[in-house]
């Protein structure tokens, strides 16, 4: 059961960090870099560290791609 909770969790800041960056390249490679170190995590927990890698890096290299800087409007930055 803790390794399903620590996967969902994953998982969900995956999807909150993979449009990071302000052009559609920028979110697409930040997004794989980022879905390949949580899916590579993810994966470590269940047996298969580089087939999680894989897989999270595709989805958050799409993710990033598909996204545009309208849907990512996370308001004003702390440090401005």
């Amino acid at each position: 059961m803790n390794r399903f909770i620590l996967a969902i969790s994953l998982v969900a800041s995956l999807a909150a960090l993979t449009a990071c960056g302000s052009s559609t390249g920028d979110r697409a490679l930040s997004g794989g870099g980022i879905g390949a170190g949580v899916g590579a995590l993810g994966g470590f927990l269940v047996g298969a560290p580089i087939e999680g890698a894989l897989i999270g890096g595709a989805v958050g290299a799409g993710t990033g791609a598909l996204t545009n800087q309208d849907q990512i409007n996370l308001g004003k930055p702390i440090w401005r």
